[in-house]
């Protein structure tokens, strides 16, 4: 057992604790949170006034899949590949997986790009480890489809392929979801339709087991998507979600989750012009969920928790900010039972931190423990 003590300990759960503990179990789970906790049998460890928080989670990135010298996240030879599966390309040695370690992240959701209307499955798994079979907490968590310029640019830029515009974006995802409903229906009533690999893959998405996971900027290409998932009477999150700012009243109607970001840096494409750190709090003060990302590598995962305190010094309040990065995408992702806040039961994720990453230029990971086990310490 390990036994945190003399924190500043924040739940997630409740209230801070100006001087509390955490207490690991020898399973891996946080076996105690309190003002003044004892264990005779555990190792110590003194966080000398540290903030301690849950572990954070990044909603969407592409660790594992696009490293320095490998780029496994888009399938370019079709743009209607939802049979993919993250797991099947993420590569634990991944280096991004030890700066995310260093930055006090411990559960990502990553998978396929954007080039392919629909890109197949993301998985939820821990930034610790050598096998990813292993490191999974919950697979799959989400099917990828996207609209607007990726997919335009990567298939139909010379206009001998589909998608070439974004009418085309949105009749290929109907015909899928049309053929799945189909495909569905017949299983469901008791028929036998021929095996189909990409049809199979949508039944977790038809059956609101899992939701779309749908990249779009641009604000009608936000609205296009929620045309689609209401039309179909499906899951889905909004991801990245650039100019949801502008239409964040007609947003509010839908009630879908916003995963906002990589908003660090500069504005690549034109459906970036609107880029700016105000979405996540104009998003929230209309009554969103907000998850902040990353997008990792696009964002370097490391800066997670300043991406979010750049959001809070824009409007999103502190505490929501933290929630952006730690309980909102473990429920986005479904696996709050899990991960993003310091309970007893959960995984003991756990971060002591140099100082306060949200609020304080150079704030890192002074230890970080996942699933129990110390993952990283700062000068070893």
């Amino acid at each position: 057992m390990i036994l945190i003590k003399n924190a500043c300990v924040k739940t997630m759960a409740g209230s801070d604790l100006k001087n509390g503990c955490v207490l690991i179990g020898d399973d891996g789970k946080i076996a105690g949170v309190g003002e003044d906790l004892s264990a005779p049998e555990a190792e110590i460890v003194d966080a000398g006034g540290r903030l301690v928080t849950p572990g954070c989670v990044e909603a969407h990135c592409h660790t594992g899949l696009r490293d320095l010298n490998v780029a496994d996240y888009n399938e370019k030879s079709d743009p209607i590949t939802p049979h993919l599966r993250a797991i099947d390309a993420v590569h634990p040695q991944d280096e991004y997986f030890s700066d995310a370690v260093r930055g006090g992240v411990t559960t990502v959701c990553t998978g396929p790009g954007s080039t392919n209307v629909v890109g197949g499955t993301f998985a939820a798994v821990k930034t610790f480890g050598v096998r990813v079979d292993k490191m999974v907490v919950k697979d799959p968590v989400a099917m990828k489809c996207a609209f607007g310029h990726n997919p335009k640019n990567a298939f139909g830029n010379a206009g001998k392929k589909q998608p070439y515009t974004r009418m085309a974006i949105a009749m290929l995802l109907r015909d899928l979801l049309t053929r799945a409903k189909t495909y569905q229906e017949e299983k469901d009533s008791g028929k036998n339709p021929k095996y189909d690999a990409k049809l199979e893959a949508m039944l977790p998405v038809m059956r609101k087991e899992i939701p779309l996971k749908a990249h779009a900027h641009r604000a009608d290409d936000i609205l296009t998507a929620v045309r689609i998932a209401k039309e179909f009477g499906l899951k889905m999150t909004l991801d990245h979600c650039t100019e949801g700012h502008l239409i964040a009243e007609e947003l509010a109607e839908e009630g879908y989750p916003a995963l906002v970001g990589p908003t660090l840096g500069g504005k690549s494409k034109m459906e970036l012009f609107n880029k700016t750190f105000d979405t996540p709090g104009v998003l929230h003060k209309a009554g969103l969920k907000v998850c902040i990302i990353t997008d990792a590598g696009v964002i370097p995962i490391q800066f997670l928790p300043m991406c979010a305190g750049l959001a809070a010094s824009r409007g999103l309040p502190m505490e929501e900010a933290w929630r952006a990065i730690t309980v909102n995408p473990a429920e986005v992702m479904g696996i709050a039972d899990r991960v993003g806040t310091l309970e007893p039961g959960k995984d003991a994720d756990v971060v002591i931190w140099t100082a306060d990453p949200l609020t304080t230029i150079g704030g890192e990971a002074y230890m970080t423990f996942i699933d129990g086990k110390l993952a990283w310490k700062k000068g070893n």
